[in-house]
């Protein structure tokens, strides 16, 4: 999916072009793919700062876009989002997404994936645990 938006840079109106990444885990650190005009980018990095570096290059490279125009909006696979965020304790998202805490285990572990449905489960969890790190905050 691609989603524009416009940006100025040195008072020049840029159109932002905001693509799907999506990332996995390797033995290398992470994999990621965008797809842009029907043409599919790949590549990896040890972080995800260094594997959107390498996107952008590559689709400067093939698309001729112009990095500074591109935003990435990130999609995980389950294993990747836990090794990312390795700070949420598993069974704890289980719980509160209503998954077996047996099933996420063997989704972390590539032993099983999900379906829709429980893919937008863990989503919204996330999403809601996110909310409420915004909410809070430190008394000194």
């Amino acid at each position: 999916m691609q989603a524009s938006s416009q940006i100025k840079n040195n008072n020049i109106l840029m159109k932002k072009i905001k693509l799907e990444l999506v990332i996995e885990n390797d033995a290398n650190g992470l994999s990621g793919r965008v797809k842009y005009n029907d043409n599919l980018i790949v590549d990896f990095g040890k972080s995800l700062p260094e594997l959107e570096e390498k996107l952008k290059k590559g689709l400067k490279e093939f698309e001729k876009l112009d990095p500074e125009t591109i935003e990435f909006e990130h999609f995980y696979d389950v294993y990747a989002l836990f090794e990312q965020f390795d700070f949420l304790k598993i069974s704890k998202v289980a719980e509160l997404a209503g998954i077996n805490s047996e099933l996420l285990n063997q989704y972390v572990s590539q032993v099983k994936y999900p379906n829709a449905e429980q893919a937008k489960k863990l989503e919204n969890t996330i999403h809601d645990l996110a909310r409420q790190m915004m909410k809070a905050s430190i008394h000194v």
